[in-house]
């Protein structure tokens, strides 16, 4: 089967690959899947949300100097199946994570002009501890509402780190022995990444801010008390039972007009 989407065509052999690089590197990088003039939509309506967001008492999640994270609403074009399902997506999805799972989370991380480097972290904890190997339970889907330069805060991780306990890698990379590579991006282009890795955001020295989309999905056991997702009614049973199985998410008659966020501790 050919998934024919954005400007690449992806075969079940490309899933496969990119399915063990995730599982070898904790990460793969999938060019060219979405469309220009779907990513444009999605830049247009989240310049709107974003101002408004940054006037709001609590609207904007604090990460760090002149960075922030918003969740956002479960409204078009950000409520579109063909993002949040999209086939080449669940396809490697299938293949490494082996019970059901589900989206929990659809946010986006805002670095602006000011924002310095993180510390190296991870965004989840090891299942049991360092010294057992965790699976895939949990995996970040971002991709950049613009292009990702040297300059405007791309994100770093050092591969492999997923599968070390956590301070073996920041030896590793203290001494060189693992980099910490910087991942460029253009508009369409989707990263698939386990959150165990070491990574860190790194500065934006433009004047624009750089928004980057972040869908989570886990394993369908994990409890994920900081992210919730919050849909209308009428649309979530306008859905198939299909996409009503891969949210796990509240219902409400209307989405609120106000949201605090309260996702700010992210970093083990």
């Amino acid at each position: 089967m050919v998934h024919s989407l954005g400007t690449a065509n992806f075969t079940e052999v490309d899933l496969d690959r990119f399915a063990e690089e995730l599982n070898r590197d904790g990460i793969c990088v999938i060019h060219g899947l979405f469309e220009r003039k779907l990513i444009e939509d999605w830049a247009t309506s989240f310049d709107a949300l974003f101002q408004e967001r940054l006037h709001r008492p609590g609207g904007v999640a604090p990460r760090g100097t002149a960075r922030g994270y918003v969740t956002m609403p479960w409204v078009a074009p950000f409520n579109n199946p063909a993002v949040f399902a999209n086939p080449t997506i669940l396809g490697v999805l299938n293949r490494v994570f082996y019970q059901e799972y589900k989206l929990v989370q659809l946010g986006v991380d805002i670095p602006m002009q000011g924002s310095q480097y993180q510390e190296i972290h991870r965004d989840f904890r090891p299942l049991f501890c360092d010294r057992i190997v965790t699976p895939l339970y949990a995996l970040a889907v971002n991709f950049p509402l613009v292009e990702v330069t040297a300059e405007n805060s791309p994100f770093e991780m050092a591969r492999g780190t997923h599968l070390m306990q956590r301070e073996e890698g920041l030896v590793k990379i203290g001494a060189g022995e693992i980099a910490m590579e910087q991942f460029l991006m253009q508009p369409g282009d989707v990263m698939v990444r386990s959150p165990l890795a070491l990574h860190r955001g790194t500065p934006n020295r433009t004047p624009q801010p750089r928004p980057m989309i972040v869908m989570g999905y886990v394993m369908h056991w994990l409890h994920t008390h900081k992210v919730d997702l919050t849909l209308e009614q009428d649309y979530y049973n306008g859905l198939s039972p299909e996409l009503q199985q891969l949210l796990r998410c509240q219902t409400v008659e209307q989405l609120p007009n106000e949201a605090t966020e309260t996702y700010v501790n992210f970093q083990y």
